[in-house]
């Protein structure tokens, strides 16, 4: 698997492992992803820091992890994105659409807050 799940209390981690994320990864984050949708995780960040490539399957299963938590009425965060990843998200003008932190750490932080509400 190229991908890490740490299931903490109230959200799950999901770290990409892969410097890629495309048509030949893609898929299996989609589906690791719907898992965790029916196990009623509500709230997701996926942590793509090691990511230096992300293509149009890779934006679709980011999208996928957005949809689940808004239709679970939760929240999902991107996290750590590096520089030509971010290039594509603004281009897409998927940064209008998602919740994008720096780092995990400040997207847990974020989390936090919002369940204090």
């Amino acid at each position: 698997m190229e991908f890490k799940v740490e299931n903490k209390a109230n959200y799950s981690v999901v770290k990409v492992l892969s410097k890629k994320l495309d048509t030949n990864n893609a898929p299996d984050l989609k589906s690791e992803l719907v898992v965790l949708g029916n196990e009623n995780v509500k709230n997701i960040i996926l942590d793509v820091s090691e990511c230096e490539y992300i293509d149009s399957s890779g934006l679709s299963s980011i999208l996928v992890a957005n949809r689940l938590c808004e239709d679970a009425i939760g929240t999902f965060i991107l996290s750590g994105l590096q520089p030509d990843v971010e290039h594509l998200i603004r281009l897409s003008m998927l940064h209008t659409v998602l919740l994008i932190t720096k780092s995990v750490k400040e997207a847990e932080d974020l989390l936090a807050k919002k369940g204090n509400l």
